[in-house]
């Protein structure tokens, strides 16, 4: 159910403000450090953003898509570090629970996700398994009351920081799709390390890293919904996570867009602002128009995951799109910017290397080109 729309407007608002007032100003140290700082994460959970997506009962805010996808526009208007911060216990870190897990799993996680207590991270791709997810190699093998789990993940965010992975991992003799089990696996379990934090193009201030499982005693309990259920699970999880994904490449390019116009209205060339030189104007109109083109997209596609529509489609070309064209906008800021676009000062080159990331995660621009065209020939046009 939707929140009251002035009570939703309120957030939006109060979110709007949080991030040109309190993110904004923090973009180059998060940076230079290679982390949010701490009460930044604080307000973050005080004001609810954990919890987005997860049910009141369970002490989150319940918000539909079409509302999480507007927060998530908004926040792409910063740095990504900033969303990646909560954005786990969001998208793919609580939404297994959410589809699949059972009462007392719910009872027993969800509140403490939606508070920030726990941080989640979902724990899929593997060394040599990456786009061809139904393959993983990790394995759990049930033990009595246990399923002992061995295997490495690789790149897995916030790792680092997590108190609780969604695992797939291989628990029956299929070696396909079919074969996979999802488990919820607490980090305090023995036998999990946690590597070292990868050194990454952009996104700094989020982090990723390898998970080992050695023989790790996961209890039965934890397991989400029956055997071999985890690659529909993984893959209905990933639904929500692109259009989520899709929103925040949508805010980052309205960000880039209005930099630009500021930019080429007060930088002069030729006795006037390089904004009234058409060629600028031109590469200005090609963002804007492809940032409303994915913004309509991913609100329309939002809103009918809220029907209950099957949107599997529309979800793989919004991520598509979107993804495809805040590069093609970062790219072009650089261009309108010059010399200074090049410059870490102005903080365009970062979010050039920033939003190379949304191509890949979340299922490769060329996933989601086999996944939008199996759909249109299986709907027949």
């Amino acid at each position: 159910m939707a929140l009251d729309a002035d009570i939703f407007d309120a957030l939006i608002a109060q979110l709007r403000r949080f991030v040109a007032e309190r993110l904004r100003p923090l973009e180059a140290q998060v940076e230079a450090d290679d982390a949010v700082p701490a009460h930044i994460i604080a307000e973050m959970k005080a004001m609810g953003l954990f919890g987005l997506s997860i049910a009141p009962e369970h002490g989150g805010l319940g918000l539909t898509m079409a509302e999480e996808a507007r927060v998530a526009i908004e926040m792409g208007r910063t740095t990504p570090a900033f969303r990646s911060a909560f954005g786990t216990n969001v998208g793919i870190g609580s939404q297994g629970l959410v589809i699949a897990g059972s009462p007392e799993q719910q009872e027993t996680w969800l509140p403490r996700i939606a508070s920030g207590e726990i941080i989640t991270s979902f724990a899929l791709t593997e060394p040599d398994i990456g786009s061809d997810s139904g393959a993983v190699k990790a394995r759990a093998v049930r033990d009595g009351d246990v399923y002992r789990l061995s295997g490495t993940k690789r790149y897995i965010t916030n790792a680092d920081r997590a108190d609780l992975f969604t695992v797939m991992a291989r628990t029956g003799d299929d070696p396909g799709a079919r074969g996979v089990s999802a488990f919820l696996v607490p980090r305090d379990l023995p036998g999990i390390t946690i590597g070292t934090p990868e050194k990454k193009m952009g996104q700094r201030g989020a982090k990723v890293a390898d998970v080992t499982f050695d023989d790790v005693p996961v209890p039965v309990a934890n397991r989400l919904g029956a055997e071999g259920e985890g690659f529909r699970i993984a893959m209905r999880v990933l639904d929500r996570g692109r259009l989520h994904i899709a929103a925040v490449c949508v805010g980052v390019a309205e960000r880039l867009i209005a930099d630009c116009v500021a930019y080429a209205s007060d930088r002069r060339q030729f006795g006037q602002p390089i904004a009234q030189h058409q060629l600028v104007q031109a590469m200005l109109a090609d963002s804007k128009t492809e940032a409303l083109a994915a913004r309509a997209l991913v609100l329309d596609t939002a809103a009918a995951k809220d029907r209950g529509e099957d949107v599997v489609l529309e979800s793989a070309a919004a991520k598509y799109y979107a993804s495809e064209m805040v590069g093609r906008v970062a790219d072009r800021a650089v261009q309108i910017f010059g010399g200074a676009g090049y410059i870490a000062d102005y903080g365009i080159e970062r979010l050039y290397r920033d939003v190379r990331l949304f191509r890949i995660y979340e299922g490769t621009s060329q996933i989601q080109q086999l996944i939008i065209a199996r759909e249109t020939l299986k709907r027949g046009g």
